[in-house]
């Protein structure tokens, strides 16, 4: 099945894509190759994310790079950058996670609202209608989410303004909210307005979603719910299969 459909640009064409990660569930893989370059039907998931951002114009793009840093930046030469503006936020000395990356990565990420997704995900998501979304209800983070099996999840209002999270292995939640609410899974995308920064700490190792979970009681961040779309996490071997099945 391809996925691949033109769209109209949209009015937000920058993204940051996370690339610096170990991939320690792609072993023995990410022993010698980061995994961004693991290939699905013979194409990397970069090259893949690139195209698929590319179709809903993106032109600009932010890539976080740690492990074998070397290899991705040597691809993307190799492939005169896929004919886009690439800016590489190098995390040789340390990998940052997302929250870390991001902040690294502020000076080159603009004064509008950009695009954020993990470079190990493929899925059809019309980004398209979530940056409408975005754009129409203005909150200070977009997050694509769905109603899909994972350990992990994120507890959101009726009106899809985020509220919580829960891990359901441990029982472990954070709750702001006394209404009922709903549980949807992250889908490792997000659209985020700079001002975020403000409220971020100012460098560091850490998680976005601990910004997440301190802002919820007093910021807008929204989920945009595709359920029902494709959306493959390929981080283990046997995704890689799965992901064949689907994107060609």
């Amino acid at each position: 099945m391809n996925t691949s459909i033109l769209h109209p640009p949209s009015s937000i064409t920058k993204a940051m894509l996370f690339a610096a990660g170990l991939g320690t569930r792609l072993k023995p893989f990410t022993d010698h190759h980061p995994k961004a370059l693991a290939m699905v039907n013979g194409k990397p998931l970069l090259e893949r994310n690139i195209e698929y951002l590319k179709e809903f114009g993106v032109n600009e793009f932010v890539i976080n790079v740690h492990h074998f840093a070397d290899q991705i930046k040597d691809f993307l030469v190799s492939k005169n950058n896929f004919g886009v503006e690439i800016h590489i936020s190098d995390e040789s000395d340390e990998v940052l996670e997302t929250g870390g990356g991001l902040v690294k990565a502020k000076n080159l990420l603009g004064n509008e609202p950009f695009l954020v997704m993990n470079v190990d995900i493929l899925t059809d998501l019309n980004i398209e209608e979530m940056i409408q979304f975005h754009l129409r209800n203005k909150p200070l983070v977009t997050m694509a989410v769905s109603d899909r099996n994972s350990s992990r999840k994120l507890l959101f209002e009726k009106d899809l303004e985020l509220k919580g999270w829960r891990n359901l292995n441990s029982g472990e939640s954070i709750i702001v909210s006394d209404n009922p609410l709903r549980e949807l899974a992250f889908s490792g995308i997000h659209i985020i307005d700079p001002k975020l920064f403000k409220q971020m700490p100012e460098s560091g190792k850490f998680s976005i979603m601990t910004t997440y979970m301190e802002l919820m009681k007093e910021e807008k961040i929204l989920g945009f719910d595709h359920s029902g779309g494709i959306l493959i996490d390929v981080g283990r071997p046997e995704s890689v299969l799965e992901a064949e099945r689907i994107f060609v």
